[in-house]
C-alpha cells in the first residue's frame, strides 16, 4: 500500500523517462497529493511508430510513470513492461498499446491516460505534458536537430523547444502546478526528458509564478553525448537559460561536480544514489525531498 502520509503535501513532479518513475517511487513516500506531468515528445522505439501510425502523444514515458504509482502489484499491472516478440507487434510494449486505445475508446488523448491510471489503481495523478504530439527540436553548434532521438544523440546542445510553439498543456497540468507546495524537475536527461516537458510555454509560464518551492534533483552521473561535460552548475544554468528557475538544488555529494554555482540558489548535499550510481534510491531520495517542502 501506499506510504503517503495524511496531511502531507501536494507534489508535482516533470520530466520524462526513468528519472521521473525514480522520483515518483520516492514522491509517493510522503506526498498526499501526487501528479507526473510527463514529456511526450519521444519519437523511437514503440512511442515513435504509434506516433507515426496513429497521430497520437508518445506514451511510452506516460506508461513508465503509471507502473511507478501503481498502489499494488498486479499481473496486468506487470503487463505493463511486456514487449511483444514477434510479428507486427513486435517491439511494442503493451502498456503503450493500452493507452493508445484508450485514448482513441475515450475520444481523447488525456483521458485515456487517466483512465489507465484508474484502471489499474495508481496513487496518484500521471498528466502528459501536451495535449496534442509535439517534436522536440534543438540548436546545437553544429546546426538544428529535429526529434528527440536525434537530439538525444546531439552535442553542444544551445536550446530546446517543442513544435508547435504554441503547444497546449492540459489544463490539470496547469492547475496541478498552480496548486501545488512542491514541484521536483529531475532528475533525467536534461534537454531530452526535463526540458522537452518544462518549455512547453504554459508550464513554463505557470512554473515561474508558482508559489510551490521547486527543487532540481540534479543527475547522478552525465548523460552522452547530450550533456557531456557538465557538472551540476552548469546544468542549472541550462535550465535557467530556459527560462525554468528553481528554488533549491538536491544533488548527491559523491556524484557530479558541483562548478561554479551560483549564490541566489540554495544546494542540499546528501547520499542519495543508489547501488554503483546507476540511478537514484527512491527511500534516500524520498527523505530529503520530504524536508524540502
Amino acid at each position: 500500500m501506499s506510504q503517503r502520509a495524511t496531511g502531507a503535501p501536494k507534489v508535482v513532479a516533470i520530466g520524462g523517462g526513468h528519472g521521473l518513475a525514480q522520483t515518483l517511487k520516492s514522491a509517493r513516500l510522503y506526498a498526499c497529493d501526487l501528479t507526473a506531468v510527463v514529456s511526450v515528445a519521444d519519437d523511437g522505439g514503440s512511442s515513435g511508430r504509434l506516433r507515426e501510425l496513429l497521430g497520437i502523444p508518445a506514451p511510452g514515458d506516460l506508461r513508465r510513470c503509471i507502473g511507478a504509482l501503481l498502489a499494488e502489484p498486479s499481473p496486468l499491472g506487470d503487463a505493463l513492461e511486456h514487449r511483444f516478440a514477434s510479428g507486427l507487434l513486435a517491439g511494442h510494449a503493451f502498456g503503450n498499446l493500452l493507452i493508445a486505445a484508450l485514448a482513441f475508446t475515450t475520444g481523447d488523448f488525456v483521458a485515456g491516460v487517466e483512465e489507465a491510471a484508474r484502471v489499474l489503481g495508481t496513487v496518484g495523478r500521471v498528466l502528459p505534458a501536451t495535449q496534442g504530439p509535439v517534436v522536440l527540436k534543438a540548436q546545437t553548434a553544429s546546426g538544428e536537430l529535429v526529434g528527440q532521438v536525434r537530439v538525444s544523440r546531439g552535442e553542444e546542445i544551445a536550446t530546446v523547444w517543442v513544435d508547435p510553439p504554441d503547444a497546449i498543456a492540459p489544463p490539470a497540468v496547469l492547475e496541478a502546478i498552480a496548486e501545488a507546495d512542491q514541484v521536483v524537475l529531475g532528475p533525467g536527461s536534461l534537454f531530452t526528458s526535463v526540458l522537452a516537458a518544462c518549455v512547453v510555454p504554459g508550464i513554463r509560464e505557470t512554473l515561474s509564478c508558482s508559489r510551490a518551492r521547486r527543487v532540481y534533483v540534479a543527475n547522478l552521473r552525465e548523460q552522452l553525448p547530450e550533456t557531456a561535460g557538465f557538472d551540476v552548475a552548469r546544468l542549472l544554468e541550462s535550465m535557467s537559460a530556459h527560462g525554468v528557475d528553481v528554488d533549491v538544488v538536491l544533488a548527491d555529494r559523491d556524484a557530479l561536480p558541483l562548478g561554479e554555482f551560483p549564490d541566489d540558489t540554495a544546494l542540499v548535499m546528501a547520499d542519495v544514489a543508489g547501488a554503483e550510481f546507476r540511478e537514484h534510491d527512491p527511500e534516500l531520495l524520498g527523505a530529503e525531498l520530504a524536508m524540502l517542502v
